[in-house]
């Protein structure tokens, strides 16, 4: 696989990181969970000479997506989702021939290039990480000292120690980490540096873990 290309946005008021994900050496990009300002996407891309050729939709929160329907007004290009999260979201139901759904382990083409889609449920039945050789783009799977929250509208503790415990740790060390919030003191981080640090990872069995995931939020 070729070099990737990955540029960070931090957009809107939650937070959030939109990624542009591509190779280096192609002009096609994908943007990751497009929201809040598609002007600056746009800026972006172009800077970098970059153009837009789909969307990686990581789950169907409103603060992931909400600039969907203004990116695909000016772009006609595919949008992937998982398929579990197309059957739990009316939102993204709503994108019609747009929609692209994948199933786990799916390629997800960029120009001449093809990512893979790891289905990791848990913070939404369909939420999946786009994996980009030596890049993980992970929406609110993971973050880099935590994990998506399990117990908002289709959150499931269980499922998301299996994606963190079965699927993601199967992700090489050297693996950068590029998550959905800014909710660290730095942006990107190494898996294997991730999972030594991240408490969500230091749970032997399922029942641990759904008692510290699911504890009283204060």
């Amino acid at each position: 696989m070729r070099k990737p290309y990955v540029r960070q946005l931090k957009l809107g008021p939650m937070d959030n990181f939109v990624y542009l994900v591509g190779a280096a050496d192609s002009p096609d990009v994908l943007v990751v969970d497009p929201a809040w300002d598609v002007d600056a996407i746009e800026r972006a891309a172009a800077e970098d000479g970059k153009r837009v050729a789909g969307a990686f939709v990581s789950h169907c929160h409103f603060d992931h997506i909400n600039g969907l329907p203004d990116l695909l007004s000016r772009h006609d290009v595919p949008v992937y989702a998982q398929r579990a999260e197309v059957d739990f979201s009316a939102e993204l139901r709503e994108l019609k021939d747009a929609l692209r759904p994948l199933g786990p382990g799916d390629a997800v083409p960029v120009g001449a290039e093809a990512f893979q889609a790891l289905h990791t449920p848990g913070h939404t039945p369909g939420s999946h990480c786009l994996l980009a050789g030596d890049s993980l783009v992970s929406g609110d799977t993971l973050f880099i000292s935590g994990c998506g929250r399990c117990d908002l509208n289709g959150g499931n503790p269980e499922d998301m120690y299996r994606s963190l415990s079965q699927v993601l740790l199967k992700v090489p060390d050297s693996t950068r980490l590029w998550p959905g919030h800014d909710y660290a003191d730095v942006p990107v981080a190494a898996m294997g540096d991730v999972r030594k640090t991240n408490p969500y990872f230091a749970f032997p069995d399922v029942a641990s873990f759904v008692a510290f995931r699911m504890r009283p939020r204060k």
